[in-house]
């Protein structure tokens, strides 16, 4: 009777655990795909900001290489995403990274054609401190658009820098060491762009397999 009764709330406890493993199975499911959804729009809303929609035709987060070089910060490899415009080459979208911010690592994004032309910046993480450091994003001011329509013409272009530093691009109150961090790196990874144009879209396409 007793080893009747224990099999009996086994086999309960077993079909228990079977049910909650499998509810936990499919709420993950659901929950991994609508997170992946929401990440892929985030990514394609970010990346439509650097660059106007007029200069490519082409899925850019479903056309990108990936590089290692020291130009792009730490933290490698960063990805570098693709623009095209009727089948040809367009502009490179660099992900790219200053460990020089005040409060450690900013993360950045910069659209960069051809012969030089930035595109558009954003600065899509930081750290820097809220009412000073912070108003590199865009929801705090329009600094970071300065760079629009601006060419680099060396890997030592010193309109690369803020003013306060012989460059073109202002200081913020208080907080000087942050945009200085973002326009340095802003003006290597563009240079790093433009000499490197051909080659990175000879590389192989590392996102061709991402599902749209």
């Amino acid at each position: 009777m007793i080893a009747k009764s224990m099999y009996k709330n086994g086999a309960i406890l077993c079909a228990f655990a079977l049910a909650t493993t499998g509810s936990v199975a499919v709420v993950q499911s659901l929950t991994e795909t609508r997170i992946a959804e929401q990440e892929k729009a985030q990514l394609m809303s970010l990346l439509s900001q650097v660059i106007p929609s007029e200069r490519y035709d082409n899925q850019l987060y479903l056309d990108c290489v990936e590089s290692d070089a020291p130009e792009l910060g730490p933290a490698g490899p960063h990805i570098i995403y693709r623009a095209r415009l009727n089948g040809e080459p367009a502009a490179l979208l660099v992900r790219h990274i200053t460990p020089k911010g005040y409060s450690g690592n900013i993360d950045i994004l910069t659209a960069v054609t051809k012969r030089g032309e930035i595109t558009g910046v954003r600065v899509t993480r930081h750290e820097e401190t809220p009412g000073l450091g912070d108003k590199v994003e865009l929801s705090r001011s329009d600094w970071i658009t300065t760079f629009n329509g601006m060419q680099i013409n060396s890997a030592n272009d010193a309109r690369f820098a803020v003013k306060k530093d012989g460059g073109e691009f202002d200081q913020f109150t208080g907080a000087t060491i942050t945009p200085r961090a973002v326009t340095g790196s802003v003006g290597e990874a563009a240079w790093y762009a433009t000499t490197h144009f051909d080659a990175l879209f000879a590389k192989d396409n590392l996102c061709a397999g991402e599902t749209q």
